[in-house]
Formats: structure tokens, C-alpha cells, sequence
């Protein structure tokens, strides 16, 4: 075996775009009665500690709230999560995804049940650490992927990131023992700084094993017109502590050609 590959799933395997993002706005606006940008929102994720988007969403209004000197009470993060989850999933999130409705349906893939088996050929296991709900990122996994029992830690079943007790626990099941120098690589790839600092965190608790960073922009900063916000997004992630920033997803099947040469010496 030649190493681990982990994935988040936003902004990675699938476009959220106009689902997570598009929620953000829209619950923002519906406390507020602003609408937050893209950008406002890549801004804020770039603090590096707003990667669970319904405090994300929670964060924005009463960020909102206090620059306008708004007299409204701040909802509290329960009435947000219901109103973010009605804009998400359009009904019943434990339910039968058939029933929803939401902005769940609108959600590009950014990879293929294909691109899976190659990194099995190519001799990697691999699995998925994710801030999102378990059964939205079952959805993408097992229904739109037909990926049969994915690896995955989900919301539900480990702290935020960047804490990393998920990805170390995630990394620990597909090993069989424990890790250490002994141990294959074991790479990351996220699209915010908190899954870098997630990165970061593991190797403060494991310094004896090899942990990768890999980056990469998410999809709405990959228009040719956001050119330039998408080269300040990168930049922010390399001084975060990216070891390597990709173009697309799919690119790390050419970068596991040469493992070696990301490897942190």
C-alpha cells in the first residue's frame, strides 16, 4: 500500500455552490435581511474556524447585527439550524432523500465512481472526513457516487474540524493499527483553512507519522473571471501550510504518480 487519501466533500467531490453556499445567504438574509457575498463568505471561512456552516450562517447575522447596530435579537443557533436545513434540504433530513426538495438537488459532482477505483489500483485507501450532516454526505457518497460503505466520519460523529480527532480516527480504521513512522503517507485534501489547520493539528498529536496538505480552491472561484480571487484564495491556503495546492480534484491522480516528491521531508 502507498498511502491514505482522505477527502472533504464540499468545495471537493461535489459543487455546493448553489446548495450549502446558496443556504448561507439565504438564512442570513432571512434573519437579517442581508445577503452575504461569496466572498463575505470565503472571508469568514478563512479565519479558520467557521467550518460547521451553520455557525457560519449564525456568525454572519450577528456579525451583521452589531456593525448596524441592529436591536433585533440574535436568533440562537437551534432557529438558525431550522431555517438552514428547510433552505438545505427542503424537508425531513433523516428522511427519504426522494421527499426533498431543497438545495441539496442542485449540487454539480466535481468527481466520478471511476476516480475511486483508480486510487484503489493505484494502491491507496482511501475515505472521506467531512463537516457535513451524515445523511447529506451519505447522499453524495453512497446515491449520487453508488459508492458501496464508504469510510466516512461525518458531522455526527467527530468535533469540528480543525480539531482532528476525526481525521485521526478515520485514519486509524483504514490503517488497522497504529499510526506512526512505520506508516504510509496520509493526505488531506480540503478546501478551507480549517482542514489545513486539521492537518496541522494531527501532526501536533502524531508527529511521527507523515501527514499531507492538499488544497484546493472551491468551484465558485474557478470561473475565468474570479481569476484573480481565486489566486488570493490559493495564496491564503499556501501560508495556512498547504503542501500543495491542485487545480481540480481529479488532478491528485497525476500528483500520486510522484509521492514521493510531496512527501514533507
Amino acid at each position: 500500500m502507498r498511502g491514505f487519501l482522505l477527502f472533504d466533500i464540499d468545495g471537493v467531490l461535489r459543487d455546493v455552490t448553489s446548495s450549502y453556499r446558496l443556504a448561507i445567504q439565504e438564512t442570513v438574509n432571512h434573519f437579517s435581511g442581508w445577503r452575504p457575498t461569496l466572498r463575505n463568505i470565503d472571508n469568514l471561512k478563512a479565519e479558520g474556524s467557521w467550518n460547521n456552516d451553520w455557525k457560519a450562517s449564525h456568525e454572519l447575522i450577528s456579525r451583521r447585527q452589531a456593525s448596524e447596530e441592529i436591536s433585533k435579537c440574535t436568533p440562537n443557533l437551534e432557529e438558525v439550524i431550522k431555517v438552514f436545513n428547510h433552505f438545505y434540504f427542503g424537508g425531513d433530513p433523516t428522511g427519504n432523500s426522494q421527499e426533498w426538495k431543497g438545495f441539496i438537488k442542485n449540487e454539480p459532482l466535481l468527481v466520478n465512481q471511476d476516480f475511486f477505483q483508480v486510487l484503489t489500483q493505484e494502491g491507496f485507501k482511501w475515505g472521506f472526513v467531512s463537516g457535513a450532516e451524515s445523511s447529506s454526505a451519505k447522499f453524495i457518497l453512497e446515491e449520487r457516487l453508488s459508492l458501496k460503505n464508504p469510510p466516512l466520519i461525518s458531522m455526527e460523529d467527530a468535533p469540528d474540524k480543525p480539531n482532528p480527532t476525526g481525521l485521526l480516527k478515520l485514519s486509524n480504521q483504514l490503517a488497522g493499527k497504529s499510526l506512526g513512522k512505520d506508516m504510509p503517507p496520509i493526505a488531506y485534501l480540503g478546501d478551507t483553512v480549517a482542514d489545513i489547520q486539521t492537518i496541522k493539528e494531527a501532526r501536533r498529536e502524531n508527529p511521527e507519522q507523515i501527514f499531507i496538505s492538499l488544497a484546493v480552491a472551491p468551484p465558485h472561484l474557478h470561473d475565468h473571471k474570479e481569476l484573480k480571487e481565486r489566486r488570493k484564495y490559493e495564496s491564503i491556503l499556501q501560508k495556512a501550510g498547504a503542501d500543495l495546492i491542485l487545480q481540480k480534484t481529479t488532478d491528485i491522480l497525476k500528483e500520486i504518480q510522484s509521492w514521493e516528491s510531496i512527501v514533507i521531508k
